[in-house]
């Protein structure tokens, strides 16, 4: 390891993901945590929205100024003001399968464990967890399964996609499939890529290799670079949205903060086009797991900076927290840098659909945020959000360095305000709870009337009569 050369444009994972490099930024941080001059020009960069680097961030994670800490926050929720807006997109996970043949000690669905009733869905099935899915008001969901390759291969995840996308149930459609399934080979990806995917999604779980290598054990996943170069193969094979993460709580959340981002510095070096998403999920119990095994839970002060820190680390990227955290937890990291929610979710297989033996026995871990979609819905218009159903971009060709080259000047909230608004008002008029729809009908003629293109509101405005009228999908 220690003849290895950082390079964050190599195909190499040990080399943009390099060991020497991270432990070297989390010294300078501590040693600089103090340098107010450092700080002050970090923060001075940082307010001109393009992003800082790896160890300029990791600097802004130890600083101990109160005051300080107060502006990171401040010019976080400046910049995700600046690019996204008041919009939060609203997903919610499908779980396919739990049949595993890893190892990971963290994750109930290891091959190990004895407990879990293990499922796989039928394409009926999986037409019943859509049907439900489109009832609640979802139009985006992220596909899941676990790694096994008899029982889950990729002409099942690929079956199932066509199957998600075949069903209309009244006014309801799935009109984005993400997938997070395991890392898999470039043929595979292009093959997900022709399935229509949105982004593709996978969790490093933890950066650190030698921590990595003891929580993957035994399977296919315990082969540390290649789940670290999955992005790449991802990347070659067509897919350009993909969107990264660790599993905080696993190791060091230093360690790991500082890999995300020199992951989405080498996705830009190599290919152009950073991490369309990034998530920031913690540890969280399960069954066969208990959170207290793992000594490095980060706490909701630490969790807040780190979101805030991301969102100026990498200002265009979107920020995923899921039902994991609790409505507190999540409300804290709302207004520093998260523009994704997932809402009304299971984590089961079969969790959606009624009458299904044993569905939340198979949870790939609990819940915090228990509410209904529509109570989330309500509870986001109280705080001055707009939800947003949109999937516009992936369905009109702005993905990859598309949508980069708008999100990065700031430009992509000329799509994204009146897309938002005309999919908030098809949920108000299909699945909404009367008090949610009015407060709805409300925050979207404030919205509407504040829209600076004098064009794009009169188009938005008469979308939104049509919407009443019965007609649908309208997207700029």
């Amino acid at each position: 390891m220690s003849n290895i050369e950082y390079n964050p444009k190599s195909e190499h994972a040990a080399e943009f993901i390099h060991d020497g490099e991270i432990r070297d930024t989390l010294s300078y941080a501590i040693e600089h945590r103090n340098d107010k001059a450092l700080i002050e020009e970090i923060l001075r960069k940082a307010e001109e929205g393009n992003g800082i680097t790896h160890r300029e961030a990791a600097v802004l994670i130890e600083v101990e100024d109160k005051e300080i800490v107060e502006r990171i926050f401040h010019i976080a929720r400046q910049i995700k003001e600046r690019i996204y807006g008041n919009r939060i997109v609203m997903f919610a996970p499908l779980y396919l399968s739990n049949h595993c043949v890893n190892g990971c000690v963290y994750c109930p669905y290891h091959a190990q464990n004895r407990t879990i009733p293990r499922r796989k869905l039928t394409q009926d099935e999986i037409r019943r967890e859509v049907i439900a899915l489109q009832d609640m008001g979802h139009k985006r969901l992220a596909l899941e399964t676990g790694e096994h390759p008899k029982l889950s291969p990729i002409e099942y995840v690929l079956e199932s996609i066509d199957t998600i996308y075949s069903i209309h149930h009244k006014n309801g459609a799935i009109r984005r499939v993400n997938v997070n399934i395991a890392a898999t080979t470039i043929e595979n990806y292009t093959r997900l890529k022709d399935a229509g995917i949105g982004t593709y999604i996978l969790f490093e779980e933890t950066y650190d290799r030698a921590a990595y290598e003891k929580l993957h054990p035994t399977g296919p996943k315990s082969d540390w670079a290649y789940h670290t170069e999955a992005m790449d193969r991802a990347m070659l094979g067509g897919i350009d949205d993909v969107g990264i993460g660790a599993l905080f709580g696993l190791s060091s959340y230093r360690y790991d903060f500082v890999g995300i981002l020199m992951h989405a510095e080498h996705l830009e070096a190599r290919f152009g086009v950073g991490p369309h998403t990034i998530s920031v999920p913690r540890i969280r119990p399960a069954d066969d797991i208990d959170p207290t095994d793992f000594p490095n839970a980060v706490t909701d002060e630490v969790f807040r900076r780190i979101v805030a820190v991301l969102r100026i680390a990498v200002p265009y990227t979107g920020m995923i927290v899921s039902t994991r955290e609790s409505q507190r937890s999540r409300e804290l990291v709302l207004d520093v840098g998260v523009s994704q929610l997932s809402g009304g979710s299971r984590t089961s297989v079969g969790g959606y659909a009624e009458g299904i033996e044993d569905a939340e026995e198979s949870a790939q871990f609990d819940i915090s945020d228990n509410r209904t979609l529509d109570e989330i819905v309500g509870w986001l218009l109280d705080l001055d959000y707009v939800p947003s159903f949109c999937t516009a971009c992936y369905r009109e060709g702005r993905t990859g360095d598309r949508f980069m080259s708008l999100a990065k000047r700031g430009l992509i909230g000329n799509c994204c305000a009146p897309n938002a608004l005309m999919t908030l008002a098809e949920y108000l008029e299909d699945y909404a709870s009367p008090a949610v729809k009015l407060r709805g009908k409300q925050m979207i003629a404030r919205q509407t009337a504040a829209l600076p293109s004098l064009k794009v509101r009169d188009i938005t405005m008469r979308n939104l009569e049509e919407i009443v009228k019965g007609k649908r999908d309208f997207r700029f």
